[in-house]
């Protein structure tokens, strides 16, 4: 591989690693906040059990997403000067406010969070639970700003082949930001909700009776069956505004080779870029001019109307189908799940041992998605101004590839470490005294 492809892997390799945690806290915190909440205003103490359980586990993956977001930021020097050199006026500033507005809050009262709840008042420790949870969420407000913006530029103008800002607030607020940034704030709901609810259904399987459980089964299994509907919607609606903006992207996704009406949809097929064509085609007709147009007659962009200026045809066809299969997996699930609480109280064991395997099903969809977001851009880093070799280092490429080599065995151990912890810390809470009457907390409405 020539050095643009391995810095490429490189940087892919980092940042899959990296969004797998941000996809963990950027929710979860406020999921902490609701047991919070409830206990403050129930006195009941199942709920803050809750939440020194899954404080444990944010404070784990807040960590794993600082050290792997570190990392990250090297390779903008190392792999890709051209980046900012190019653009460096308008993304500088940019993660300069996510670390000024988001890291710092969520540093500061994190500390609170973590150890304060039995040593200031209530009041103060639901305050810091709060703004750590809005603290990740403006993370997730600028890096989806700055994304977007990649993928649909505006509000600058290019001197000498620089990229100068002239409307920050049509930078930020960009044509795709809303709907990505919607999208992937629902993401990380789903992505704790499943979370939640596989190791919840995990130490009741393991035999932990303990209240705190189906309280914390019950949150996740809800939370994901009034999302995953809601992250249809969003869904569709992102994806117009794709069709919008990247028409390239949206052929690829569908593997549509030519403009034209009736254009079915593919649940398979193999696309061939040599040939032009898709191989062992299972269609339905019309299924892509319905759901893009909305009509059976409906115009969808072909890519080759795109030679030459268009993405990998195969990585971004099969990302989006992994996307969708787990989405409407999890669409079964949840409204399963919620449909036996409902009619039950409880889960059946073999529902539990599938919420269980469902436990990481929101990083498989999320990766996905971002795969088809990120490759659909190709071969543009920043839509229309610079293209990924323009941006590349001249780092020769056995040098990348042996750090890419490097990077991938210790995110390997790391991957597996933290999975690890994760279930273990769960058996470790079966049978283990609860946080709240070993030592009793208050409830603020008792002050």
């Amino acid at each position: 591989m020539d050095a643009v492809m391995l810095a490429r892997l490189q940087f892919a390799a980092n940042i899959s690693f990296h969004i797998l945690f941000p996809t963990i806290t950027i929710a979860l915190g406020w999921v902490l906040l609701f047991f919070k909440l409830r206990y403050n205003r129930s006195g009941d103490t199942k709920w803050m059990d809750a939440y020194n359980f899954w404080v444990k586990i944010f404070a784990l993956s807040f960590a794993m997403g600082v050290v792997s977001g570190i990392t990250m930021s090297f390779q903008f020097g190392t792999n890709w000067p051209g980046y900012m050199e190019k653009v460096g006026n308008i993304a500088g500033p940019l993660l300069a406010y996510e670390v000024m507005t988001a890291f710092f809050l969520e540093a500061v009262f994190l500390g609170i969070m973590l150890f304060g709840f039995r040593k200031v008042a209530g009041w103060v420790h639901t305050l810091a639970t709060f703004l750590v949870a809005f603290g990740t969420t403006m993370s997730a407000f600028w890096i989806i700003a700055l994304n977007s913006w990649m993928q649909t530029p505006q509000g600058f103008e290019m001197r000498d082949g620089v990229a100068h800002a002239t409307d920050w607030i049509a930078i930020i607020f960009n044509p795709s930001m809303p709907y990505r940034l919607t999208h992937m704030l629902i993401a990380s709901g789903l992505t704790v909700a499943f979370l939640v609810a596989g190791l919840s259904a995990y130490r009741w399987l393991k035999g932990d009776r303990s209240p705190a459980v189906p309280a914390a089964l019950k949150t996740g299994v809800w939370l994901a069956a009034l999302l995953i509907p809601v992250q249809i919607f969003v869904g569709d609606l992102h994806g117009l505004n794709t069709l919008e903006h990247q028409p390239q992207k949206i052929a690829a996704m569908e593997g549509n080779w030519e403009t034209g009406p009736n254009v079915p949809f593919l649940p398979f097929a193999w696309p061939d870029e040599a040939a032009r064509r898709n191989h062992f085609e299972i269609a339905i007709p019309n299924g892509a001019s319905l759901i893009l147009k909305h009509s059976a007659d409906g115009v969808v962009p072909g890519l080759n109307d795109y030679i030459g200026n268009h993405p990998p045809v195969k990585p971004v066809f099969f990302g989006f189908r992994i996307m969708v299969g787990m989405g409407l997996a999890m669409l079964a699930l949840s409204w399963l799940g919620a449909f036996l609480l409902l009619r039950r109280g409880s889960l059946p064991p073999l529902v539990a041992r599938l919420f269980v395997l469902m436990s990481f099903s929101g990083w498989i969809a999320t990766l996905a998605g971002w795969y088809v977001t990120e490759i659909g851009r190709q071969p543009w880093l920043v839509t229309g101004v610079l293209t990924t070799a323009q941006a590349a280092s001249n780092v020769p490429a056995p040098m990348i590839g042996i750090s890419l080599a490097a990077y991938l065995l210790v995110y390997a151990a790391l991957l597996t470490a933290y999975i690890g912890a994760l279930f273990y810390l769960a058996r470790k809470a079966v049978g283990a005294t609860p946080a709240s009457k070993a030592y009793p907390f208050v409830p603020v409405a008792a002050e």
